[in-house]
């Protein structure tokens, strides 16, 4: 008889109540066992290198590194990573970016226990797991114009409240060009001022103020 191996599980999180309780369900699992936890970006790197895990749930927003750098890393040196994305944000770039970074799983921190444990077995397994509501907006992301850099720039100038003469200053380009960008960000974005453009681009992520 062939001897059972349990699916071994990184938690990479940077508060530690929460990786308890997530490490409590999982090796409440005879199935599974936690193998390591990271309390930031660097660490997840350093210890999936370390242990070869055949899951890892990942945290978003976590210091020194975060989560998207860390899955971007870890996927760039391991073909095979099985990659969660865990986290209590369900804004649309945190999505598009966790999954574009190679994540095979997205799983909001208020998911029930089974509802982890059936991810983490469908994601071992090969399969993805993308809860519904995430695929909705997903889904709708990707309908969205991508933002350059040079306009995401000037989006986070704006969300600082800077006129366009000061983001001219800032990135060191005319304010006619400024202008320009503002109007192609409000055109992408479905908006009509820049007031709506900071909220709608906090609301899905794209920004933090």
């Amino acid at each position: 008889m062939s001897q059972f191996t349990a699916i071994r599980v990184l938690i990479a999180d940077d508060h530690f109540i929460v990786r308890q309780g997530l490490a409590t369900i999982i090796d409440r699992d005879p199935e599974m066992t936690v193998i390591a936890q990271a309390e930031d970006g660097q660490q997840a790197i350093d210890l999936f290198q370390e242990h070869h895990p055949d899951v890892t749930l990942m945290d978003l927003r976590m210091p020194q590194i975060r989560g998207v750098e860390a899955i971007t890393a870890i996927c760039a040196e391991f073909k095979q990573a099985r990659i969660i994305v865990l986290t209590t944000y369900d804004s649309d770039e945190d999505i598009y970016r966790g999954l574009q970074a190679g994540a095979q799983g997205y799983l909001l921190k208020d998911a029930k226990p089974n509802e982890l444990l059936n991810a983490i077995r469908m994601v071992h397994s090969g399969q993805k797991y993308v809860p519904l509501e995430v695929g909705a907006k997903l889904v709708q992301r990707m309908s969205n114009p991508e933002l350059s850099e040079r306009e995401l720039e000037v989006l986070r100038s704006m969300a600082q409240g800077m006129s366009n003469q000061e983001i001219g200053a800032v990135l060191n380009i005319g304010e006619s060009t400024v202008k320009s960008h503002v109007n192609r960000i409000l055109s992408k974005l479905g908006v009509n001022d820049r007031t709506q453009a900071v909220i709608t681009s906090v609301k899905r992520g794209i920004v933090s103020l």
